[in-house]
């Protein structure tokens, strides 16, 4: 189990060292389980192995010709899974973000039209710091137009991957990697998007505490 937890975490892009404390955290709890419980038992989380950073793809951020290229090919597919794609190109959310929004989290009649991102059964937030109002630019601000526009007679932004029970960012990350690895030379992922935000913000001279906020 300890093992299928790291491949899991492995898979879904997270580095190592996240890993690592993920698991400091549930190593943790299980010893103070088997203090207070009285079990005679081994902690299984405790002697799991760990790749060297090194054998870990590090997660790039995408070139801003190669996000302008993407954008465009979003605006031509013009289909739910681009229009996640150009959510998270100028949002900087986090995957699970994006793919968990309800329809009524998109504000577009405001003076700034902007997604206010809170916490749902399906889908929690990663932080507390999570629960943000990110606003709507260029490719983001034509997605959640499509979105709105689209009439599935779902609440959900995106019904293919949530639902009132789960939100399936495994399967969205999956897809939408799959695609970018067809469209770019260079091996990217939907995750770069998020780096890439950041150092748009950084070449800007955005303030940093102003960064670490609309990012969540």
């Amino acid at each position: 189990d300890a093992s299928k937890f790291r491949d899991y975490l492995l898979d879904r892009g997270l580095l190592i060292s996240s890993v690592k404390r993920i698991f400091s955290s549930i190593r943790s709890i299980i010893n103070l389980s088997i203090t207070e419980e009285g079990i005679n038992c081994i902690n299984a989380f405790s002697k799991t192995y760990m790749p060297d950073n090194d054998n870990i793809e590090i997660r790039k951020p995408i070139p801003t010709k190669d996000i302008k290229h993407i954008q465009s090919l979003c605006r031509e597919y013009d289909d739910d899974l681009r229009w996640l794609i150009a959510l998270l190109s100028d949002t900087g959310m986090r995957l699970g973000e994006g793919v968990g929004l309800l329809k009524s989290d998109i504000n577009l009649n405001s003076e700034i039209p902007h997604i206010r991102l809170i916490p749902h059964p399906w889908r929690r937030l990663k932080t507390r710091g999570s629960e943000r109002y990110i606003p709507l630019v260029g490719a983001s601000l034509w997605a959640c137009k499509r979105i709105l526009e689209y009439n599935n007679e779902s609440i959900y932004a995106f019904p293919r991957y949530t639902s009132s029970k789960e939100c399936n960012t495994n399967s969205a990350s999956a897809a939408l990697n799959k695609w970018l690895k067809e469209k770019l030379s260079n091996p990217y992922v939907i995750h770069g998007f998020r780096h890439s935000f950041r150092d748009r913000l950084r070449a800007v001279e955005y303030p940093p505490d102003l960064i670490d906020h609309i990012r969540g």
